[in-house]
């Protein structure tokens, strides 16, 4: 049985070296958090980098696309229940939905805001995209139940600065399921949304 040679002393690193390869590490962590991370995530650039690079914006947007969100989770808290609630669970429970298909464009000045909601029974399929001309827009697709608890919130997904999306969105529950859109660019841009499912009707809140 051969055993391995154990290494000398000299050879092992010394308090010395540990302490300040341990600093060193530390060091490039600080320099990484201030230079990228912060900026790249909340918009927070102390030495400046940030912005040179082009980090600094991608983390303001990121930060007002969470206080769009939050926002809107608030108001959909607070806004009035939801037009004839009974005839959604009716309808879902007793009456199956005609398939619709709808088209809706509108076009958002700088800093303008918009969204549109279906009215779904739970467990209804929706079909649907939608593309915008002149830039990217920021997004959050999400669901207001009826007669929601304070606080809630149910996404499907959100992006920012995007210029499409398409796919299926089920209902989690009796409520309006849809889109909210906002323009953070320097110009007008349009956004078309095409729908084609089950669903009671399409209508734009604001």
């Amino acid at each position: 049985m051969y055993n391995t040679d154990l290494p000398n002393r000299a050879d092992l690193p010394s308090t010395k070296q540990l302490l300040k390869s341990t600093a060193l590490a530390a060091a490039v962590a600080a320099t990484l958090l201030i230079t990228c991370i912060l900026p790249a995530e909340y918009g927070i650039d102390p030495t400046g980098i940030g912005q040179a690079i082009g980090l600094k914006k991608m983390g303001e947007i990121k930060q007002q696309l969470h206080q769009e969100a939050d926002a809107e989770a608030t108001a959909s808290v607070t806004a009035a229940p939801l037009e004839q609630p009974t005839a959604i669970s009716t309808s879902a429970a007793n009456t199956p939905l005609s398939l619709q298909q709808h088209e809706m464009r509108v076009t958002l000045e700088p800093n303008q805001a918009t969204e549109i909601k279906l009215s779904m029974p739970k467990a209804t399929v929706v079909q649907y995209r939608w593309v915008t001309e002149g830039g990217g827009l920021n997004f959050d697709t999400h669901g207001d139940m009826i007669n929601a608890p304070k606080d809630f919130y149910h996404g499907y997904g959100k992006g920012v600065n995007q210029t499409e999306d398409a796919g299926q969105l089920t209902a989690a529950f009796d409520g309006k399921h849809g889109w909210f859109w906002r323009n953070r660019g320097k110009q007008a841009v349009t956004v078309t949304l095409n729908t084609q499912g089950a669903y009671e009707k399409i209508e734009r809140v604001f």
